[in-house]
């Protein structure tokens, strides 16, 4: 009876995405089965799947391991011992197999090692060991490769990143472009990523991978905090800088300005620094700032059960509860009280637009301190370099100055945070209800907010239907 074996291909790259190297690999292992007598069951192939990575799992590789394991096949054939391992540790797995089950069969194309025998597992060592060695001085050239690349701002390759041309990945897409500075705009003005997230997804944005559904949260916080969208060369994820001690710069157009994107990132790390493990989501316009008119707590949105699709009037209501110490008697449609409160705060904010003037862009102050301390921090390290100072010297005097650029970094940062939030928020005078309502709800609450630090809802008395706006009563600031 033919022995049944499983054939394993793989291929590190397939950049054309069109499996050829793997369809090789193929019909050679199964001209091999046939002249060994051995019946093909299945073929596992990882094609565009690296065997030298550690963080990459080759998942075909794991089922035919698992299928060696349960008896499911009598063997393997490969094209290579490569193709099969590039880590030690993934070939003596494939050992410890052959160990529990010596009558299983091993053959590869291109030569001859029988794992079967303990001289052709020696074999089989050897071979892994210098095809490590290999990748290894493979890895190394092209890391050097792609930092010196990166030292002189030139890019790597690879697809346009998300606000750059397909056809040309130096020049902008202004179309990309504009959603990315609206969507920064909104994370200044208070939106959250996830809003902006459902919303790229439903309109298509955001350059996603091919077969994905589901653009992850990272994937756009990424896309509006990239240090390539000021020009900023990157190297491991990290800002790469020379000599000089300022930021390597791209040779490729830029879509924001230094001050604009720091306010990005600046915005959404004190986001994520305030609001740890809290949620920010949040569904109706007062939840949270409308409060009762009895007990004083705060009152919260919530869907009318009495509601049903269809039917007039409005879909929820602020109710107080009687939960954490509310006394429950107080409730109101949230329909008009929302309009209500829309209404006033932006004639309260057309108002103060009228007699208010403009303010201007400002410089941060401090430029000019902290180029300084870039310049004195070089010149340090130059002065190492060229021996007329020791090592110890430098390393005495460098913690000092890195202390005060980071911290003046920062401060730079919030200064350009700072005002562009209140560009982005302030924006409110020329907008109508119906623009305002059109908002997400998390602009709509940061305008509110900047009127109001409550609305008092006061109990309407028994029986009456009739909507009082007397009854409303907001707080201003």
């Amino acid at each position: 009876m033919a022995r049944k074996v499983g054939i394993y291909t793989r291929i590190s790259r397939d950049d054309e995405g069109e499996a050829l190297g793997v369809a090789r690999q193929r019909q050679d292992c199964e001209r091999l089965a046939d002249l060994r007598t051995w019946q093909p069951v299945k073929v596992y192939e990882d094609n565009d799947v690296s065997a030298f990575k550690r963080n990459v799992v080759r998942e075909e590789f794991e089922l035919m391991l698992k299928d060696l394991r349960a008896g499911l096949i009598d063997g393997v054939v490969a094209y290579d011992l490569d193709r099969l391992a590039r880590q030690p540790r993934d070939l003596e797995r494939l050992i410890e197999i052959f160990d529990d089950r010596p009558r299983l069969e091993f053959a590869t194309v291109t030569n001859d090692v029988n794992l079967g025998t303990a001289d052709g597992r020696t074999m089989a060592r050897i071979m892994v060991a210098f095809a490590n060695k290999s990748s290894h001085d493979t890895s190394r050239r092209i890391k050097r490769k792609h930092l010196e690349l990166a030292q002189q701002g030139k890019s790597n390759g690879g697809p346009a990143p998300y606000g750059w041309q397909k056809e040309d990945r130096n020049k902008v897409d202004p179309e990309a472009a504009r959603h990315i500075r609206a969507a920064q705009k909104e994370v200044l003005a208070g939106v959250r990523i996830g809003t902006i997230r459902t919303r790229w997804q439903e309109e298509g944005l955001g350059n996603p991978r091919a077969g994905t559904k589901r653009m992850a949260h990272h994937h756009v916080e990424h896309i509006l905090t990239n240090p390539r969208l000021v020009g900023y060369r990157t190297y491991h994820g990290e800002i790469l800088h020379g000599e000089d001690g300022k930021p390597v710069r791209g040779k490729w157009e830029t879509i924001n300005t230094p001050e604009e994107w720091e306010a990005v990132c600046a915005a959404i790390a004190e986001r994520k620094q305030n609001k740890t493990g809290q949620s920010l989501a949040r569904k109706y316009l007062l939840s949270g700032i409308a409060r009762c008119g009895l007990c004083k707590n705060k009152i919260r949105g919530q869907v009318n059960g009495r509601w049903k699709p269809g039917s007039k009037g409005a879909q929820y209501t602020y109710q107080c509860s009687g939960v954490n110490g509310g006394c429950g008697k107080v409730g109101r449609v949230g329909e008009p009280v929302d309009s209500l409160i829309a209404r006033l705060v932006l004639q309260e904010q057309r108002e103060k637009a009228a007699t208010t003037a403009v303010p201007t862009e400002e410089r941060w102050p401090k430029e000019e301190e902290l180029e300084s301390l870039l310049l004195d921090i070089a010149q340090l390290i130059e002065a190492e370099k060229a021996k007329t100072i020791t090592v110890s010297t430098l390393l005495q005097l460098l913690p000092d100055k890195e202390r005060e650029r980071d911290a003046l970094k920062l401060e730079r940062a919030r200064f350009y945070k700072e005002q562009k939030q209140a560009e982005a928020k302030g924006n409110t005078a020329d907008l109508t209800e119906a623009e305002f309502f059109d908002l997400p709800i998390e602009r709509q609450r940061e305008i509110v907010l900047h009127s109001l630090t409550a609305v008092i809802v006061h109990p309407a008395g028994r029986g009456k239907r009739k909507f009082d706006p007397d009854l409303i009563d907001p707080v201003w600031r």
